[in-house]
C-alpha cells in the first residue's frame, strides 16, 4: 500500500512539472513572438484584421500591429514596394495595374459580400441590374423612376484604388463606368453620408452594416451568407492578405493565426464575414466560377 501511494505521488509531481514545463514553454513562444507588422488597404477588411491583431497582440505582447485602410489599390502597391508588411486587398492582384504579381504571396483570408445601400428614407426594398446600372451611370436621377419618392439620387461611391468599388463595378454594374457623385475613402464614412443624406445610394461591405443604412435586394436576391456560398448572389470578393514573397517571423505567426479555428469559426462569422470554407463555389481572377 505504501509503494502504491508513493508511486501516486512520484506520478502527480512528474505531472505538476510537465504541466509547469509546457505552460512556461507557452509563455516563452509568446515572449519570443516579437517585431512590427504594418497592414495596410482593404477598408472591407480592416475591421476583422483590428480585432484579430487585437487578440494576436494580447497573446504576445512583444508583438505590435498597425492596421490601416487606404483601399485595396494602396495595400497591394504598398506592399509590393516594401513600405508594408500586408496589403490588404478586396481583389486579386492579378486585377491592379502596374503591381508585379510574382513577386507576392497570396493569402486568401476568407469572403465578403457587397451590399447595396440606401437612405432610411428611400421606399426601394428590390433593384434591377439594370436599374441599378442606369443609376450608377448617370441614366436615373430620381427615385420616381424605379419606384420611389419624387427624390433626387445622390450617388455615393469609393475612390478608385478601392477593392470594395472593383468588386462592386464588375459584378453589381457589369464593369459600367460610373457616373460623378461623392466619393469616400472610408466605408465608415460612406454609411454615415448614405445614412445622413436624402437621396443617397451606395454599397457597403456586409461587415459594415449596423442597421442605420437600407440594404437593397438585386434582382431579388437578398445579399446574405446563404445565398452568397451558393452562387446566387455574386457581388462578393475574396479576402486577400498579400505578402512580398513568403512571409516570415512575426508576420507569418500572424497570418497563421488568421487561419486558426479561434479567427475562422468566431470572429470571421461575428463580423458577417464568410469563412472560404463554407463555399461551394470558387472564382479566379477573372470571374469564373466553378462548383467545389
Amino acid at each position: 500500500m505504501f509503494v502504491v501511494l508513493l508511486c501516486l505521488a512520484a506520478a502527480a509531481v512528474l505531472a505538476a512539472c510537465g504541466g509547469q514545463a509546457a505552460q512556461q514553454g507557452t509563455d516563452n513562444k509568446a515572449q519570443q513572438l516579437s517585431g512590427n507588422i504594418t497592414a495596410v488597404g482593404s477598408t472591407a477588411l480592416q475591421p476583422l484584421m483590428e480585432q484579430a491583431a487585437t487578440q494576436f497582440m494580447a497573446k504576445n505582447p512583444n508583438a505590435r500591429i498597425v492596421v490601416q485602410g487606404g483601399g485595396s489599390g494602396t495595400g497591394l502597391t504598398q506592399v509590393a514596394q516594401g513600405a508594408a508588411d500586408i496589403g490588404n486587398s478586396d481583389i486579386y492582384a492579378e486585377e491592379k495595374e502596374g503591381i508585379d504579381v510574382s513577386q507576392l504571396t497570396d493569402h486568401q483570408i476568407c469572403v465578403v459580400g457587397m451590399a447595396c445601400v440606401v437612405n432610411p428614407a428611400i421606399t426601394v426594398d428590390n433593384l434591377t441590374k439594370q436599374q441599378l446600372i442606369d443609376i450608377f451611370t448617370g441614366k436615373t436621377t430620381n427615385w420616381s423612376s424605379v419606384g420611389g419618392p419624387d427624390q433626387k439620387i445622390v450617388l455615393v461611391n469609393r475612390p478608385k484604388a478601392s477593392g470594395t468599388r472593383a468588386v462592386f463595378k464588375k459584378y453589381a454594374l457589369g464593369g459600367a463606368e460610373e457616373a460623378t457623385g461623392i466619393e469616400e475613402d472610408s466605408s465608415g464614412t460612406v454609411r454615415k453620408i448614405v445614412h445622413d443624406t436624402p437621396g443617397a445610394i451606395g454599397y457597403l461591405a456586409l461587415s459594415y452594416l449596423d442597421g442605420s443604412v437600407k440594404v437593397v435586394n438585386l434582382d431579388g436576391v437578398a445579399p446574405n451568407k446563404e445565398n452568397i456560398v451558393t452562387g446566387k448572389y455574386l457581388v462578393w470578393g475574396y479576402e486577400h492578405s498579400y505578402t512580398k514573397g513568403k512571409p516570415g517571423g512575426v508576420v507569418d505567426d500572424f497570418l497563421k493565426f488568421m487561419m486558426t479555428d479561434e479567427v475562422q469559426k468566431n470572429i470571421i462569422p461575428q463580423l458577417d464575414y464568410i469563412p472560404e470554407t463554407d463555399m461551394k463555389i470558387t472564382r479566379d481572377a477573372k470571374g469564373n466560377i466553378k462548383s467545389k
